[in-house]
C-alpha cells in the first residue's frame, strides 16, 4: 500500500468552497516525474459512504499538455463539487526517439487501478469509476473504456485490480481509424508496422460489454475531424453499447464543460450521474 495520500501531497488548495485539490500525488511510483492532481468533495463523506471517481486525461497530441490546464481544473472542479473523486492525471508523452506506445495508455489504465487500490483512504466506490478527456486525451478515454485484458495492453504492476471503467466521455477525439501518418509515440512507421497504428483506433476495440459512452465534438473543429465520432457512434449503436453522440455546433476543437456555444455541464454531469450513482438514480434523481 502506497504512503498516506495526505502525506505525498505537495500542496492542497480550494479552487472551490467546495472543493479540496491536493496537486502531484505519486500514482506511477516516486521515481517518476509525472503525478496527478486530486479533486476531493470538501464535505467529509459520512460514515461508511463511498463516491464515484472520474479520471481525467489531458489532450496535447500525445507529446504536450498538462493535468492543470484550465479545461481539467474546469472539468475537476465541477465533478467534485458534485459529488466524485477525481484524479487528473499526467503520463508519459512522446518525443522525436522516445517513443510512448502504448505506455501512455497503460498509465491511465494505472489511475483507475491506484483509485481501486486507494479507495479506502479516498472513500471511493469501487465499482463506479469513469474517464473523461478531451483530444489526445479524449483518445486515451475511448482507450480505456473498450479495451480489456485479452486486447494486450494492461499495465504490469498490481495485475489484479481492474482497469475497466464504467463510463466514459470522450471529446473530439481520434476513434474511428487507424493513425494515418507518422507519430514520434510509435515505435515504427507507420509503412513498417500498419497493424499497430490501426490498433490504436478505439474503433477497432468495441465489443458489446463495453461501458456506456458520451461523445462530445464541435462543428468548427479543424484538428480531429467530427466524422471520427460518427463514426464511433454508429459503431457503437451497432454493437449495442449505450451511448449519445452530442454535436455542439460552432465549438472549436478544444472545449471544457462551457463552451461560448453551449453549456454542457448538466449533460456530463447527467451522464455521469447515470451510470456512476445508481442508488440516486434508483431513487428518482
Amino acid at each position: 500500500m502506497n504512503a498516506p495520500i495526505l502525506l505525498l501531497a505537495l500542496a492542497a488548495s480550494a479552487w472551490a468552497d467546495d472543493v479540496v485539490v491536493r496537486k502531484d500525488v505519486s500514482y506511477l511510483g516516486p521515481d517518476r516525474a509525472e503525478k496527478l492532481d486530486l479533486y476531493l468533495p470538501a464535505a467529509e463523506p459520512k460514515p461508511g459512504e463511498t463516491r464515484p471517481a472520474v479520471v481525467i486525461i489531458h489532450g496535447g497530441g500525445w507529446t504536450g499538455g498538462d493535468k492543470g490546464a484550465k479545461r481539467e481544473i474546469q472539468i475537476g472542479t465541477t465533478l467534485a463539487q458534485h459529488g466524485y473523486v477525481c484524479a487528473s492525471i499526467n503520463y508519459v508523452l512522446a518525443k522525436p526517439g522516445s517513443p510512448t506506445w502504448p505506455d501512455n495508455l497503460k498509465e491511465c489504465k494505472r489511475a483507475v487501478r491506484w483509485l481501486r487500490k486507494n479507495a479506502a483512504e479516498l472513500h471511493v466506490d469501487t465499482d463506479h469509476i469513469g474517464a473523461i478527456g478531451g483530444s489526445a486525451g479524449g483518445h486515451l478515454t475511448a482507450m480505456l473504456a473498450v479495451t480489456d485484458p485479452s486486447d494486450g495492453f494492461e499495465p504490469a504492476e498490481d495485475p489484479g485490480i481492474s482497469t475497466r471503467v464504467q463510463a466514459a466521455v470522450p471529446m473530439y477525439a481520434h476513434m474511428a481509424a487507424g493513425f494515418d501518418r507518422d507519430h514520434s509515440m510509435f515505435k515504427s512507421k507507420l509503412k513498417d508496422d500498419p497493424e499497430t497504428y490501426r490498433l490504436a483506433a478505439p474503433i477497432e476495440h468495441v465489443t458489446k460489454d463495453d461501458p456506456p459512452m458520451l461523445l462530445l465534438h464541435g462543428t468548427a473543429d479543424t484538428t480531429t475531424p467530427i466524422e471520427h465520432s460518427n463514426k464511433m457512434a454508429a459503431k457503437l449503436k451497432e454493437i449495442g453499447v449505450p451511448s449519445q453522440l452530442v454535436i455542439v455546433e460552432g465549438a472549436p476543437h478544444s472545449f471544457a464543460l462551457k463552451p461560448r456555444q453551449r453549456d454542457l455541464t448538466d449533460l456530463v454531469v447527467g451522464f455521469f450521474d447515470e451510470h456512476l450513482k445508481p442508488a440516486k438514480t434508483a431513487a428518482g434523481r
